[in-house]
């Protein structure tokens, strides 16, 4: 496939992670493969990492999924490198939490046995913030900004399933790399919010913040922030962290600036002009939030964020991977002329 060149597997290659770590290997010169449960994406894969870059036969799509063994050992045969990105991100959190993290864990274990008995050179896992901080009153650390040294505690009556799977699937990783003698084959990178530019029509929850803004589909702004990342900044670490000889063995965290709501809003509404005139400018008190969680199941998960600022400090990645974020203003921007370009799938045609 690239004449002698290294070749980098990525599972989940239809996400929104996944697609930009396919553009930035194929960028740098990788050859590329990517697993999707279902071979009918393989046309609109190709169809988004086209947008980026001319894959010409340099990527490869197969078929495989991390609820199942079928497929994984043919998928990282001949790879040098595994970014290991899929894994379920729902928009509501279910009521068994086991539909999250048995997936989660057990396709991220599937998915580490095939890559050593391949003889992979590093996997570089995702992961996330959440694995990082434990939610509720008094976890916060007094404000001081949390590191890789931090881990949520999944017991904690205050997280979520997602924040459960995330921690417990990463923990699993660790322990299995540890038990194989592997543990500097393994980089684990923890994103924050992630926003950027889309690939097609399909979206990301984790875009909603923004998209929801521009369409005035949020009429006032929550007391609600987060420490976002742009797509483009995460899929760099993590192509970086595949070969930097001092991340082996590293948790990484990616994130940039906290921003609250309001902060994007206003970013929205400075740099956009006409194109941000839905996006609202009064806030919304806790209260009314909470009372309509009791009704929006995707309300509820975020409830517990209400007046919470978390930031993270990105020196581990700076100081091995070489690794600084972009302005989080010009993400935003990035971001939102792309979601006005591409309206979702469910929209009607212009």
């Amino acid at each position: 496939m690239t004449d002698g060149g290294q070749t980098v597997l990525v599972t989940g290659g239809s996400g929104f992670l996944g697609g930009w770590c396919l553009v930035e290997l194929l960028q740098r010169g990788y050859g590329a493969r990517t697993t999707v449960r279902d071979l009918a994406r393989e046309s609109e894969v190709r169809a988004a990492v086209g947008t980026q870059v001319d894959a010409r036969d340099r990527l490869d799509v197969v078929a495989a999924d991390l609820t199942k063994d079928d497929g994984w050992a043919d998928a990282v045969a001949g790879c040098d490198y595994v970014l290991h990105v899929a894994s379920p991100f729902p928009p509501a959190q279910p009521k068994d939490p086991d539909e999250l993290i048995v997936p989660a864990r057990d396709g991220t274990l599937r998915v580490l046995r095939a890559s050593l008995a391949a003889g992979v050179k590093r996997i570089v896992l995702t992961s996330s913030v959440a694995a990082v901080r434990s939610p509720g009153p008094g976890s916060v650390a007094n404000g001081r900004e949390l590191t890789e040294d931090d881990w949520n505690d999944p017991d904690n009556p205050y997280s979520t399933p997602y924040t459960r799977s995330k921690t417990i699937a990463e923990r699993a990783a660790w322990d299995f790399m540890r038990a194989e003698g592997a543990e500097d084959r393994l980089v684990t990178v923890q994103p924050g919010a992630i926003i950027g530019p889309v690939l097609g029509r399909d979206r990301s929850y984790s875009l909603q913040a923004v998209e929801r803004m521009l369409t005035g589909k949020m009429p006032g702004l929550p007391r609600l922030g987060f420490s976002f990342i742009d797509v483009r900044d995460v899929a760099a670490l993590e192509v970086g962290a595949m070969t930097a000889p001092e991340a082996g063995g590293q948790r990484l965290i990616a994130a940039s600036t906290f921003l609250w709501f309001s902060d994007v809003a206003t970013i929205l509404r400075e740099q956009l002009g006409p194109d941000a005139r839905k996006v609202p400018r009064r806030g919304v008190p806790d209260f009314v939030v909470r009372v309509l969680a009791r009704f929006d199941p995707e309300l509820r998960s975020i409830v517990g964020e209400l007046g919470h600022r978390t930031t993270y400090s990105v020196e581990n990645a700076r100081r091995r991977v070489g690794w600084t974020p972009r302005p989080m203003q010009e993400t935003i921007v990035d971001c939102a002329h792309s979601l006005l370009a591409h309206p979702p799938t469910d929209a009607p045609a212009p």
